[in-house]
């Protein structure tokens, strides 16, 4: 079994997607193992995304990330990561297959409605760094 984090972003919940994002979620037989509604500091987003620091839409992405709240969660099940990154889509909607969260809800390569783990060590991270041992639930 495999962990991942997937983030509802700011757009998404300010459109009302949460619903359907975890409707997708658990129609593709993921498993939701902890699961929050909070609207992150600018200190918890910047560390978050600290690996993109010296990149020109830092600033950008976290102003976005702290603008209202997010969704958090834990996801688990064989081959998480890449199961949980298909449902997504691409990064830039325009360049996600149909039928995907980012293709069929997302405004643009900013506003893209989901985060996901690229790696297992990537989700390790972040998973930890949102919740604590005990509010996973798997």
């Amino acid at each position: 079994m495999q962990r991942t984090l997937a983030i509802v972003k700011p757009d998404g919940v300010a459109k009302g997607y949460i619903g359907e994002v975890v409707k997708r979620i658990e129609a593709d037989g993921l498993k939701i193992i902890a699961m929050r509604m909070e609207l992150l500091t600018q200190t918890k987003a910047e560390g978050f995304y600290y690996v993109h620091k010296e990149r020109p839409f830092f600033n950008d992405l976290i102003a976005f990330m702290t603008e209202s709240p997010v969704v958090l969660m834990c996801l688990e099940g064989e081959d998480a990561i890449a199961r949980w990154r298909g449902l997504m889509g691409a990064t830039n909607p325009e360049n996600a297959d149909p039928g995907t969260i980012r293709k069929d809800m997302a405004t643009n390569i900013e506003r893209n409605v989901v985060h996901g783990s690229d790696a297992p060590e990537t989700a390790a991270f972040e998973v930890d760094y949102f919740f604590k041992g005990s509010e996973i639930m798997g």
